[in-house]
């Protein structure tokens, strides 16, 4: 179950570090103008994560009829979404975009993650129901803890420019360990 939770921590936040920067952003809004609530921020993130969470799961049992050699292949798309991010990182095209109500925050949530369905339909293919169900429940909780950085950060303007300067490689990067992790880890099955 430990090593569970330890990916599960690795994957979440791996798959999840642009999203510090648009919460961030949104934390910031939130204390200039009042729009989006901080609680309209949270929900919208958990209900953003919730769909890319069940997408991910439901594709997962697609991949049942694929043998599991074959699916480890599946982490070569996020390790090309690493590949790519790093050739594009220097065309400025990372702005968050607004959003002020639940529906909309979950949308830019889904948006700005339909990445990770890439990364976790392998992973919820290959780990098992236990380890699954040991997952979402890590998600839920790291939600939170996104939630209660990004809000911290989006007091600390100069902590948010640090942030969106090595998101830009970081994200990249990240994504290639997790996608050649995968590939690895089916190749020894």
């Amino acid at each position: 179950m430990g090593e569970s939770i330890g990916t599960a921590v690795a994957v979440f936040a791996g798959t999840n570090v642009d999203d510090i920067v648009i919460l961030t952003v949104l934390f910031l809004a939130s204390r200039a103008g009042g729009v989006p609530r901080p609680w309209q921020i949270v929900a919208g993130q958990y209900a953003g994560i919730a769909v890319l969470v069940a997408v991910s799961a439901v594709a997962a049992l697609g991949l049942s009829v694929v043998p599991d050699r074959w699916v480890g292949l599946l982490g070569l798309v996020p390790f090309g979404l690493g590949v790519w991010g790093l050739i594009r990182k220097g065309d400025g095209d990372g702005a968050a975009p607004v959003a002020s109500g639940v529906v909309s925050i979950a949308g830019v949530t889904v948006a700005n993650g339909a990445d990770n369905i890439s990364v976790y339909t392998p992973m919820f293919r290959t780990i098992g129901l236990a380890s699954s169900l040991v997952t979402v429940a890590v998600f839920a909780v790291l939600v939170a803890v996104w939630c209660a950085a990004a809000s911290w950060l989006g007091s600390h303007k100069k902590i948010i420019t640090l942030v969106e300067r090595s998101g830009r490689w970081l994200v990249p990067v990240v994504f290639m360990v997790i996608g050649a992790v995968i590939v690895a880890e089916s190749a020894f099955r």
